[in-house]
């Protein structure tokens, strides 16, 4: 990876973990930070089921069969629409079919188990 450490995507419960992100996402997330130009702060990558339920439990918007559980997914600091706008047209330029949109933060993931060809909105 060009732009990113496997740390970065470390479960905040086990240092180490995010070794456990799929090498494929990992790779067209790297290319979307290219298409990008602009840094990618990564505010969630892998998540052990211990830590997803203490996102549910604190009222998070994670969901029991996240994608974070597989390694598929992250979710990338947006601090303006500017740079929200300029990462997702990363992603999609990347190749990436699955974007959620937070007002803080825009989520992606590549979870085959999952519809492609869509965008959603978090409320909130």
């Amino acid at each position: 990876m060009k732009y990113f450490t496997h740390t970065e995507f470390d479960s905040p419960d086990v240092p180490g973990s995010g070794s456990n992100m799929d090498a494929d996402f990992l790779e067209m997330l790297d290319d979307a930070r290219a298409c990008s130009g602009i840094p990618y702060r990564i505010t969630s990558g892998f998540r052990t089921r211990a830590y997803n339920e203490s996102l549910i439990r604190r009222a998070y918007s994670a969901s029991r069969n996240s994608s974070h559980l597989k390694g598929l997914a992250a979710d990338i600091a947006a601090v303006n629409s500017e740079a929200r706008m300029r990462i997702v047209a990363g992603l999609l330029a990347a190749g990436f079919t699955r974007i959620g949109i937070g007002k803080t933060f825009v989520h992606v993931d590549c979870d085959p188990d999952k519809h492609d060809g869509v965008m959603w909105v978090y409320d909130g």
